[in-house]
């Protein structure tokens, strides 16, 4: 097979790299030689060149790089093992407060906040552009609080910072309890045939879901009980640095929350929302893509109920393999975590990580779906009450 040949060549190239001491951090400049642990599967692990990341990616390989979290999720290894599984609400049951606020979600928004997110010519996270896209989300997640008046009850935006200059960011909606719901999309994008210079617009990947989940919170914060702090659960909204270098931004974060003790109830990923013209070529219905493995099935359980109430079109099942997007590195952590995309993963989008990924091949009905089912479990879980 294609795939086993390549990684049997990546390893074999890789194995005479020397291996880094354990105060390593990968390098800062992908033009430096450095050596990066990579996690194809669990328990398969192999060192690699930047320029081999990038190789591995156009063949359609995902990984974790886990070059400095190489024991994310070994601090809840026991407590895993020996806690209850999270218990999900059945069904949901605010239908009558979240009705009104749907008709608040807006595709002018989201299509204006995306035209300015892919007008940087790439969101690399290792680029000045990556920073300064980063710089302007995070003012408009900061303006999109404080218009609300959330601000007064103590929510916020802050900048998670990396060893690389983009940052992740972390908006912050206070419940009643410590107890966390995240949501959680990637801001960065790529070119995979030469990532320092190309052009990177990334409009679906993942800019369709970084607009998806910031129109989510916006619509969230009309909501009186929600900024007032009266839901059961804190709510948190992500935008990862890094994922497209190997979920980096992600494993980081979770991995301080692992170590803080954090306790994550339910995370779910929302990477790639607005492309459909492949299944609609394909004949087949429009739906969410709702993804079944490597992910908490109590929880995707219930985003399946969430689509079915909220969404004016169904779910599809489908399979995105290790490693697929940011989820992962919640699932390695061990907090429940859950991934949709746009469609059955056989017909999602192949203009990412290149310059061809713009706006003009997206639907933003589709993402204003995406939107609802976001909303919907978002309120529905800021409300549960979590034994």
């Amino acid at each position: 097979m294609k795939i086993v040949s390549l990684l049997a060549l990546t390893a074999a190239a890789v194995s005479a790299l020397p291996r880094p001491n354990d105060n390593h951090q990968a390098p800062l400049d992908s033009g430096d030689v450095g050596s990066y642990l990579l996690e194809l599967s669990p328990g398969e692990r192999v060192w690699a060149t930047e320029e081999m990341k990038w190789a591995l990616r156009r063949e359609g390989i995902n990984f974790m790089d886990v070059t400095d979290t190489p024991d994310l999720g070994s601090s809840n290894a026991k407590a895993i093992r020996s806690k209850k599984t999270v218990k999900f609400p059945e069904k949901p049951t605010h239908y009558d407060e979240l009705a009104p606020l749907m008709t608040n979600l807006s595709k002018s928004n989201m299509r204006k906040n995306l035209e300015r997110f892919t007008s940087f010519h790439t969101r690399y996270y290792l680029s000045e552009y990556g920073v300064q896209s980063a710089e302007w989300l995070f003012s408009r997640v900061d303006e999109t609080i404080a218009e609300s008046g959330a601000d007064k009850y103590g929510a916020r935006v802050e900048k998670f910072s990396h060893y690389w200059a983009q940052p992740s960011l972390i908006a912050t909606v206070p419940g009643k309890s410590n107890k966390t719901v995240i949501i959680g999309a990637h801001q960065d994008s790529i070119n995979l045939f030469f990532p320092p210079l190309l052009a990177a617009p990334g409009a679906d990947d993942d800019g369709s879901g970084t607009v998806t989940i910031l129109e989510a919170l916006r619509v969230l914060l009309k909501s009186e009980d929600i900024i007032r702090g009266k839901g059961e659960n804190t709510i948190e909204f992500h935008w990862y640095s890094a994922e497209e270098g190997g979920l980096l931004g992600s494993q980081a974060i979770f991995s301080a929350y692992e170590k803080a003790g954090k306790d994550v109830k339910a995370m779910l990923q929302q990477d790639m929302t607005g492309f459909v013209q492949k299944t609609l070529n394909a004949g087949e219905p429009e739906s969410v893509g709702v993804i079944t493995d490597f992910v908490d099935p109590h929880l995707t359980e219930f985003i399946k109920e969430v689509v079915t109430e909220y969404c004016d079109i169904p779910y599809v099942l489908t399979k995105c393999g290790y490693a697929c997007s940011d989820h992962a590195s919640a699932s390695k952590a061990g907090y429940p975590s859950a991934f949709v995309i746009e469609s059955d993963f056989k017909y999602s989008d192949d203009k990412i990580h290149t310059t061809e990924d713009k706006i003009e091949y997206l639907s933003f009905d589709h993402m204003l779906q995406h939107a609802k089912l976001t909303l919907g479990l978002v309120y529905e879980l800021a409300f549960a009450k979590f034994d």
